[in-house]
């Protein structure tokens, strides 16, 4: 059983409105993000911190990134696709991103699930993405729901 938040659904940007910063998190020559701002769906990466704004809509289209280095809600800490044609359905998208994600933990943090004080949540395609955008994409979110914010990156870390 999963502790904390329960899986979050859908990616999707062309299908809600624009939340959290006006301007657009910047990057550094690695990729990660070094000034907060606001991240396409399309566009965030393993490794990407940011805040809780991001769930404040179901279908979500950016995120408000942060520099890991700075206190953040939560971190990408895997990515993957849903192999398939045809839309499968909620339930059978959900259940495969909350598996997808659980099997990828242990290796992306560095301890099993049911040792490690870090939770987590998924992101995933909705309906409308998978037919309009071609979106398989389910993204793994840690957080840590008993100490809050985070500081440095989850992934290797063995919390």
């Amino acid at each position: 059983m999963l502790r904390g938040r329960s899986t979050i659904g859908v990616v999707g940007a062309a299908l809600a409105a624009a939340i959290g910063f006006s301007t657009a998190a910047r990057r550094n020559d690695d990729g990660e993000i070094t000034h907060a701002g606001s991240v396409d769906a399309f566009e965030v990466r393993v490794g990407d911190c940011f805040d809780d704004g991001a769930f404040a809509n179901a279908q979500i289209s950016e995120v408000p990134g942060v520099p890991c280095s700075a206190p953040h809600d939560n971190e990408i800490y895997a990515a993957f696709d849903i192999v398939g044609d045809e839309w499968p359905g909620d339930d059978a998208v959900e259940t495969a991103a909350t598996q997808g994600c659980y099997d990828r933990f242990g290796d992306a943090i560095g301890k099993s699930y049911e040792e490690s004080a870090v939770d987590f949540t998924t992101i995933y395609p909705s309906e409308g993405s998978w037919d309009r955008a071609d979106d398989r994409e389910v993204l793994c979110v840690g957080f840590d729901v008993d100490r809050g914010k985070l500081t440095g990156s989850v992934i290797r870390s063995g919390v």
